[in-house]
């Protein structure tokens, strides 16, 4: 939580929290049951690793490779057949939902809309875990949604209606439901996708801007290697259910690593600050 805000206080922390990481990964992996076969169907193989406060963790990876299923595990969706996820060492699985919802704001990768809603009504959704039940909003959640749409440049939306929206207006108003959410830690699954380059780089900038402020973690799976290079603290690959390599970028990105694990021929450059850029070679 920032220490600017007023609004909502932030929820107790543990007094180690500044220092710790905030999210931990112990050894979890997690299966697929296959009906009427000895074998699961897909295997999360175990994994272990952190993310701090203010960072942004990047998961790379191909299709299917476990990316959406590592981001649900992380989210308490699903439950670990084995191992641990710890947020403030506090296994997400044990939380009750409004609980979670409460630490955890999760966009998944398609955010349908089921009935047509107002951009207002909608980022209001995000103060749902803070709400009595047959309880209006109060003036504090109104003030927290008003906040939320101040940091993602999109109040002038507020009384839009959501299926009128661009696909980058969209995608700022969805970020704005889930900082409503007031969580410790922020998961989205492809948030760039069908974007301009312009939107997903304005949408990834914020993101980074507001982890630094208001001190949460952030968990982003792209497809994008040389986005994720610019404005990720860590990375992680995943390669067919199994995490190859995790830490910072200029570390991550090998060459033989990633042309192995994305299957084609590729060239890692670094520039003078030590990030790393991707690019395709040998084009016909």
């Amino acid at each position: 939580m920032s220490e600017t805000r007023t609004t909502v206080p932030p929820l107790a922390q543990p007094a180690a929290a500044a220092a710790a990481a905030r999210l931990n990964v112990e050894q979890a992996s997690y299966a697929y049951a296959a009906a009427e076969r000895a074998a699961p169907l897909f295997t999360l193989e175990a994994m272990s690793f952190e993310v701090r406060q203010r960072e942004l963790l990047a998961i790379l990876g191909p299709n299917a490779s476990g990316k959406s299923t590592l981001l649900r595990l992380l989210a308490g969706a699903i439950h670990p057949l084995s191992g641990r996820v710890l947020l403030d060492g506090v296994n997400v699985s044990e939380l009750e939902p409004r609980e979670r919802a409460r630490r955890i704001a999760f966009v998944q990768q398609e955010s349908p809309l089921l009935f047509p809603v107002r951009v207002w009504d909608y980022v209001l959704q995000g103060r749902h875990p803070y709400t009595r039940r047959m309880r209006f909003e109060t003036p504090e959640d109104h003030g927290v949604a008003q906040t939320a749409l101040e940091q993602v440049g999109a109040e002038h939306l507020r009384g839009r209606w959501m299926h009128q929206l661009s696909g980058g207006e969209k995608q700022r108003v969805i970020l704005a439901r889930a900082l409503a959410q007031q969580p410790l830690l922020l998961l989205l699954d492809e948030p760039t996708l069908h974007l301009d380059i312009a939107a997903q780089v304005d949408l990834l900038r914020r993101l980074r801007r507001l982890a630094q402020a208001h001190r949460f973690a952030v968990v982003v799976v792209t497809h994008d290697l040389n986005l994720a290079a610019e404005f990720s603290s860590q990375a992680l690959v995943l390669h067919r259910g199994k995490c190859l390599r995790a830490g910072p970028p200029a570390e991550v990105y090998h060459q033989e690593l990633l042309q192995q694990v994305f299957g084609t021929t590729l060239e890692v450059e670094h520039h003078a600050d030590g990030t790393p850029r991707v690019r395709v070679v040998g084009k016909e």
